[in-house]
């Protein structure tokens, strides 16, 4: 079974007010999360914490999980984080559009799952290339799979906010599930979009392939995405296999 090193590191960004996106590792039980909120000052906190909670009280002290328990598993938490934010809107409608993207990264003894929804990102470093590992659950990602726009188009497009799917926006949303094989020296990345709307793939990669430590190669990416605007919350947790 392989060792997974993990960090992470959240920070408000440098026009938010608050922060609404929440992220957690559990390296015992061997997974790892990036939840970004919306909905609104407590609404979107309160959506990203409910996905880590319920993340937590599914996983928690479960060891290391063949790789079909661990997808049912994986499932499990989002659907249940997507019914415990639809009852909490219930009984406050006040709090209305909460809802949160979210990546959830877990481990077995040879190899990864994932769960994707949102616009949040996965990916993989191996061999100095690059992998985004997740699609985005957008509208631009939508109109650039139909050849109505290009990447760079999308970048700046005023419309890139706009989610086709989160988590406790309906009910018995569409999970991506990913999963593959892991190696010595493989670097997963897990980011909200206050990283990648500002940051580009190339500046990530000249970042993540140093040979700095993981908490130094966590740090620079905040602190580009805060000096190229900060426009948005920024969150990222870096996993390594040792």
């Amino acid at each position: 079974m392989y060792k997974i090193e993990y960090v992470g590191s959240t920070d408000m960004g440098k026009v938010r007010s608050n922060n609404e996106d929440a992220f957690l590792i559990d390296a015992d039980s061997q997974y790892c999360l990036v939840a970004d909120g919306m909905g609104g000052a407590a609404a979107g906190e309160m959506a990203s914490q409910i996905f880590a909670e319920t993340a937590a009280e599914v996983l928690k002290g479960s060891g290391v999980f063949s790789e079909q328990a661990l997808v049912d598993s994986i499932q499990t938490v989002f659907l249940k984080a997507n019914d415990h934010i639809l009852e909490h809107v219930d009984q406050y409608p006040e709090h209305k559009g909460m809802g949160c993207t979210a990546e959830l990264l877990a481990f077995t003894a040879t190899g990864f799952v994932l769960g994707h929804m949102g616009d949040s990102r996965t990916y993989r470093l191996r061999d100095t290339h690059l992998k985004q590992l997740t699609k985005d659950h957008s509208l631009v990602q939508e109109q650039i799979d139909n050849g109505l726009i290009t990447l760079e188009q999308a970048r700046t497009h005023r419309m890139r906010n706009i989610i086709l799917r989160a988590v406790g926006v309906r009910p018995s949303p569409v999970l991506d599930t990913l999963r593959g094989p892991i190696f010595p020296g493989d670097l997963f990345l897990m980011c909200s979009d206050g990283l990648t709307d500002l940051v580009t793939d190339d500046e990530i990669l000249e970042i993540i392939k140093t040979g700095s430590t993981l908490s130094s190669k966590a740090r620079q990416l905040i602190e580009l995405a805060n000096l190229v605007g900060g426009k948005d919350n920024v969150t990222v947790v870096l996993a390594e296999v040792a």
